[in-house]
């Protein structure tokens, strides 16, 4: 007798029979939902191009992160929305500031919940930029060192996981240094390995505040044509001690998270970027597409190969269940 005929709908005909063979599967321990903090009491500030995204002070991030614990996510990622800046940025490192604030605030009352921080200095500078200006550019050295000052100032607050995103050569290896000196030997890294000078960060300047005021970033950042570089990039910060490498923006760059994993076996996140979730936003509120269309984008990102996922998105994927 030939073959039989290969009929792939009899494992399609139900929910429950397409759920038994699924080949993806997205579940809210692989998702970090990212909040913005800024200094006050009772704040939450709407984020004009950023549907269902706010900016809140201390004790309404706690709220946040209580829900994001409850629904199971893996965890959240602060960044800092200053009430004052300078050249320098020293707002990243101050012991008092906004995210080592937070943070303390979040292990006190959620000591269970993880916690990653966003280590950079975009938005605590005046000029924007990520780091340290010299003769009108960024210093890499320099910034570097502000980084791992940085870094071990979110550790000593509690923070569960540092998340360089500079793109300075070498400040995996600076941070690690400054971590194990300072005995936070067990602190991981997850390094924005591999970030391109992307035109999908405009909203998420709008919510952290950091546009440049002059120039832009493609000096530092990735250009988006080049996916050997993000090879090249991704096995240095290995060498230098990141433990997870992060791939930004996604969905853009499906085939780099793809070949990043490929190449290094390693941990990789990828940042679903504020470009790439508010395009989704609006055509939902408008109509032109429903939710699934935010759901097939984050299974397209894990399916290529992202362990995790840092998401606007996490907690409403999480509340819609399995």
């Amino acid at each position: 007798m030939g073959d039989r005929l290969y009929r792939g709908r009899r494992l399609r005909r139900s929910a429950a029979l397409r759920r038994l063979v699924r080949e993806t599967r997205l579940s809210p321990e692989a998702l970090i939902l990212p909040l913005f903090i800024e200094p006050g009491e009772g704040v939450r500030k709407a984020v004009p191009s950023m549907p269902g995204v706010f900016r809140t002070s201390v004790d309404e991030a706690l709220h946040d992160a209580a829900e994001a614990r409850e629904l199971g996510l893996g965890g959240v990622m602060l960044f800092g929305v200053p009430a004052n800046k300078d050249e320098e940025g020293t707002g990243a490192w101050a012991p008092d500031g906004v995210v080592q604030t937070a943070v303390r605030a979040l292990k006190a009352d959620l000591p269970d919940l993880l916690v990653v921080t966003d280590v950079c200095l975009c938005e605590y500078t005046s000029h924007g930029h990520c780091g340290v200006i010299e003769n009108g550019d960024v210093a890499n050295d320099p910034t570097c060192d502000l980084l791992a000052r940085t870094a071990v100032s979110h550790a000593d607050a509690g923070a569960d996981i540092v998340a360089p995103s500079d793109m300075m050569d070498g400040r995996v290896g600076v941070i690690r240094a400054a971590l194990d000196e300072s005995r936070f030997q067990e602190i991981p890294i997850m390094s924005y390995a591999v970030k391109y000078a992307s035109a999908f960060y405009g909203p998420f300047r709008d919510a952290a505040d950091s546009m440049p005021s002059f120039g832009d970033r493609s000096g530092y950042q990735m250009d988006p044509a080049n996916a050997e570089e993000a090879i090249r990039e991704a096995k240095a910060d290995l060498r230098e001690g990141a433990d997870i490498l992060m791939v930004k923006p996604a969905l853009a760059y499906l085939d780099v998270i793809q070949s990043v994993k490929a190449h290094t076996g390693a941990p990789v996140a990828a940042y679903h970027v504020s470009g790439e979730y508010s395009a989704i936003m609006a055509a939902i509120e408008r109509g032109w597409l429903d939710e699934r269309a935010m759901l097939e984008a984050l299974i397209s990102i894990r399916r290529a190969g992202a362990d995790v996922i840092v998401s606007y998105w996490a907690r409403e994927l999480a509340r819609r269940g399995p």
